[in-house]
Parts: structure tokens; sequence; C-alpha cells
């Protein structure tokens, strides 16, 4: 039987890309410490050092984890830190994590800006700058992943590797019914998603926990806002031959058996995404 595999090939110089989908069958420069991360209802206590850094108008929460080569870890939307639960300490292993609240997120308080994965991306980027690092590997999950994205086309200088996580590049790779609950993320849905974990979390966390209608509302409006990120991304796909010299340094991973509502907090993401990230960086073909 031929075998041959297929991989991803982006064009942004010194930049590896891993995609990881799910299908079923260094020293810092701290701002003030903070408390440890409370227990949440995805994933408890992450064990990492928490401080703010003040970048691009926003009192950005990070925590960090382990030592090593920088990883940035971006969650999902209407997550924080925690949702990413053992792939946290697994990641950590060999490696300094910098796990990331986004905007309106987790410890991380809003301001008076849309809720865009283009001003997140560009916050991630001034908090490497901010750490003094002169670059970093980036992952990101669902939300977090196109702020990862975005980070790397807006920002490749300081992202060596990036990492994205069961995110489109267009909006119409969604299934059509997860448009239609997409479109059903508003204020006014507030009330009924506080029965849901993703409230449970906010409140435990969340500086300002009355602002939770207002991170519907800025999430519903992001959600309905068409994007397709192909020209930016270039690339495409090509067979990496019998003896893999044709595979370029980007690729893509399917994780069998998971969706997207249980890969974040899968071991396997980790067990997947290490390798990856340990191999060295070497320049596009």
């Amino acid at each position: 039987m031929r075998s041959y595999s297929k991989s991803l090939a982006f064009p942004w110089s010194g930049v590896a890309a891993l995609a990881v989908a799910a299908i079923i069958a260094a020293p810092t420069r701290p701002q003030a410490q903070v408390r440890p991360t409370a227990q949440g209802a995805w994933g408890g206590n992450t064990n990492g050092v928490g401080h703010y850094a003040d970048v691009n108008g926003i009192k950005l929460y990070y925590e960090t984890l382990g030592t090593g080569r920088p990883l940035i870890l971006l969650h999902g939307g209407l997550g924080a830190i925690e949702m990413l639960g053992p792939n946290l300490p697994a990641l950590a292993k060999g490696r300094q994590v910098i796990a990331v609240d986004l905007q309106g997120h987790g410890r991380t308080a809003d301001i008076d800006r849309p809720l865009s994965v283009q001003l997140m991306a560009d916050d991630i980027a001034a908090l490497i700058k901010h750490l003094g690092l002169e670059s970093a590997d980036v992952m990101g999950y669902s939300l977090g992943g196109g702020v990862a994205l975005q980070t790397a086309i807006r920002h490749p200088e300081v992202v060596r590797k990036l990492v994205v996580v069961s995110t489109p590049f267009r909006r119409s790779g969604f299934y059509p019914d997860i448009l239609a609950q997409q479109g059903q993320v508003t204020a006014a849905a507030a009330e009924a998603m506080k029965q849901t974990p993703m409230y449970q979390l906010y409140a435990s966390l969340a500086p300002r926990p009355e602002d939770w209608p207002r991170l519907l509302g800025k999430l519903g409006d992001a959600m309905k806002v068409d994007f397709d990120f192909s020209k930016e991304l270039g690339g495409g796909q090509r067979d990496g031959g019998w003896d893999g010299s044709g595979r370029p340094k980007s690729r893509l991973a399917i994780l069998p058996g998971l969706t997207h509502y249980t890969i974040f907090s899968a071991p396997a993401l980790a067990a997947t995404v290490i390798p990856f990230l340990d191999e060295p960086a070497t320049p596009g073909k």
C-alpha cells in the first residue's frame, strides 16, 4: 500500500507552523506580583507565577511556568489560562510557558476597544518585547489560535514557531450550525449562560464579574465579522516525498477521537505539539 503525507506550507520567513485539528472516529521583567491562580471550573490551579504587563493601554495578565525556550500560550473564547488543563504542566517541561489571559478574559479586564484578533495579536507582540525576548514560540486554541495566527502575520519577527489549534483561517470554514450558535452569543444571553462552566470560571477570576454581558456582546460582534486570511497565509500543500525531503517546515496534525470542545484539555495535544516545538528551527524551503 502506498503511503504519503501532506504538509502545510506557510510563507513567513523564519516561522514554522503546526496546525492541529480534531476529528471524530527567560528571565522576565514582571509588573506587580499577584496571587496564584484560583481554582477554576476548567482545570484548577495552574501553579504558575502571575504578573501584569502594561502594554498597548491594557493591563495584560500572564503566568509563567517552567524554564527554557519561551512559549506564549493562548486560551479560547470565554476561557482563561486554566482551560488548557493538564497541557500546561506538560508543555512547561523543558520550556518556559507564558500563558496569557486575553482582553476581557480571565484576570485581564476589558478596555474601550473592539475584541479583535488583530488588536490582541498586537498585545502579544508587545508582551514578547516587554519581556525582553527576541522571539518566542506562540500557541493558541480557537480564539487564541486566531490571535496566534495574526501575531505571526503581523509580527513575524517575534515568532519563532507557531501552533494553531482548532482555528479556521476564514469564517466560511465553520459549519453552518456553528455559525448559527455564534449568532446567539449576545449580551442578552448573559443570564442564561451563567449556568455554564465558562461563566463559573469567569466569575471566579475576572476583576469585574459584572462585565460578563459586555464580554458576550463584544465576542458576539467579533464573530459576526467575515474574515479570510488566505492571502496573508499563502502556502498550500505538497507531498513530503518518499524520503521526507520534500516536507516543508510547516505541517498539519489531526487528532482522532477529539472535538473542538475536548482537544484543549486532552493530553494528546501536548504530546503532539512538543516534538514539533523541540525540533530545531530551520529556514523555510
